[in-house]
């Protein structure tokens, strides 16, 4: 490919070094007279945009900027990223890329990645092959049906594979060149958008049954020919949707849903890490659900899978996780359960009320999957110390709106006894004196590093024992320390440093399942680091 030059190269987002093009380099690449005189570092052109990020108030508009930055100058970008995480991973994914994704077709901006509509099955191959980059090795794929907890958001849900992909190269490593962010337009339900003139994506309903299997085994079957090392992750699909998709293409490509298994993965890190630091096994524990989802179905499938590693039969694993749907508690007598939901129905007396289920079921931890913001209210709370002195609650969903519950409630409704998690952000609680920092069960422990061990490998296939070593090896680097500040996860800050560990072992997993395309390195470690993307300019 030839190389750009002039008023082009500063357009090319991946070559771009803005003020910092050297004079040798200006004078060569016919930039001279497009920036000013002064030659500028990566560290002074942090400083500006750290300076720029300070004026702006609302967090979407932080969002928008750091956007612009990336499809300007990837390397500045994921510096920022890279040296504050904990700063910048809420303004570039959740909870800010929600209300990106709403506004999404009300933003003028330079857009970055692939639309594929259904209208265009015939012509998938073709379209995959406008991408600029030939050996695309990671793509993250949404429709849109169910994005966060905000419902169907149709096209504009593209803001979360973007926002993914740029968590895997910022959190892991993973070389941005190699990644695509692609969104699957089949229409949408949303009548607001079907009705909105800026909305970008086809105004009809959205095609379902057959004709929409088709399109989707059409889309892997295209991106499997053309991009033939390709990982496939699906994001924010329908529950139902989501849960078929994986099932059909698990065991034919290189395939896994976050949704269902980083979710899982990371929910189960939590537990383990709470039964490490509590001196308690594993099978001590036992989960109650709120909400019967793909989430919560892939959480509990991880959960059962772990407990017959540490020793429990598969039915010995079920009577410890229980379900509770919008209907109430899941038990045998119910006539309205669905096959895949009987499994983890229980003889039991039912009811529709989660604070007696509480008291009934006597569940040493509470997880919210349910996008019901407020559900785990102080009745519910106050029924789980009953039964348990250290109550685990983990409101899990997404965004901090529809959280179950918020740390403060948790920690003051327990009196500081809970042990606490969410899938979003809280601030630090003070109860009595002492400082809480909440924990977040936040996917990003699990999917960047299960990315860049794919990519280093060239796995072809994602298994379910991949992600709880994935759970495992994250809980192992929690601190008791950490433990005591109210922190079940390691901390955001050591993301990168947590994600070579997790991918080490990850990798090793893969090259034990005789699952990768290369041969195993004799130091994994050292080969991982040397394939991770490290954002600092390069001579050209």
């Amino acid at each position: 490919m030839k190389q750009s030059t002039g008023y082009s190269l500063l357009r090319d987002a991946r070559l771009n070094k803005g003020t910092a093009f050297s004079l040798e380099e200006r004078k060569k690449y016919g930039l001279e007279g497009l920036l000013p005189a002064q030659v500028e570092t990566l560290e002074t052109q942090m400083l500006r945009v750290n300076e720029q990020l300070n004026l702006i108030d609302l967090p979407i508009h932080k969002y928008s900027y750091l956007t612009n930055l990336l499809e300007t100058n990837e390397t500045l970008f994921f510096n920022l990223i890279m040296n504050d995480p904990a700063k910048f991973l809420p303004l570039v994914y959740t909870p800010t890329v929600g209300e990106a994704c709403e506004k999404f077709g009300h933003i003028s901006r330079r857009l970055r990645g692939l639309f594929i509509s259904i209208d265009q099955k015939d012509r998938i191959k073709e379209i995959l092959r406008n991408w600029p980059e030939e050996n695309v090795r990671f793509t993250v794929v949404t429709d849109g049906g169910r994005i966060l907890g905000l419902g169907d958001l149709g096209i504009c849900g593209l803001g979360i594979p973007i926002g993914k992909l740029a968590l895997y190269t910022g959190c892991a490593g993973v070389p941005p060149e190699f990644t695509i962010p692609i969104v699957l337009d089949t229409g949408t339900n949303n009548e607001s958008y079907l009705n909105d003139p800026l909305y970008p994506g086809l105004k009809h309903k959205r095609v379902t049954g057959k004709e929409y299997d088709d399109f989707i085994e059409a889309f892997v079957v295209a991106i499997n020919e053309v991009f033939p090392k390709v990982c496939i992750q699906w994001e924010d699909f329908k529950g139902v949707d989501a849960i078929r998709i994986l099932n059909t293409f698990r065991d034919k490509v290189c395939t896994y849903n976050d949704d269902i298994q980083g979710t899982a993965a990371i929910a189960t890190a939590g537990f383990i890490s709470i039964s490490r630091l509590m001196g308690k096994p594993f099978t001590a524990q036992k989960f109650l659900f709120l909400g019967a989802g793909a989430a919560a179905f892939g959480i509990a499938d991880l959960l059962v899978q772990k407990f017959m590693k540490d020793g429990l039969t598969r039915q010995e694993a079920l009577e410890h996780i229980w379900m509770f749907d919008v209907n109430g508690l899941l038990v045998q007598s119910r006539a309205d359960l669905a096959d895949y939901q009987k499994q983890f129905a229980h003889k039991g007396v039912f009811t529709n009320d989660f604070a007696e289920a509480v008291l009934q079921v006597k569940p040493t931890a509470i997880i919210g999957v349910s996008t019901v913001g407020g559900a785990f209210n102080q009745q519910v709370i106050e029924n789980m110390c009953r039964v348990n002195e250290r109550p685990i609650i983990f409101p899990y969903s997404n965004p901090t709106s529809h959280s179950e519950c918020t740390a403060e409630q948790a920690y003051t409704w327990s009196k500081g006894k809970a042990v606490f998690a969410s899938g979003s952000p809280f601030a630090p609680i003070t109860y009595e004196g002492k400082t809480f920092t909440p924990g977040q069960g936040n996917n990003v422990f699990i999917f960047p590093a299960m990315g860049l061990a794919i990519f280093v490998t060239e796995a072809t296939r994602v298994t379910d024992n991949m992600f709880i070593i994935a759970a495992e090896a994250v809980a192992e680097q929690v601190t008791i320390e950490d433990f005591e500040m109210g922190l079940i996860y390691p901390q955001v800050k050591d993301i990168l440093k947590v994600s070579l560990n997790v991918a080490v072992r990850v990798a090793e997993e893969i090259f034990a399942s005789g699952l990768a395309r290369i041969e195993k390195p004799e130091d994994i470690r050292a080969f991982i680091k040397s394939k991770m993307f490290v954002p600092m300019y390069k001579s050209m």
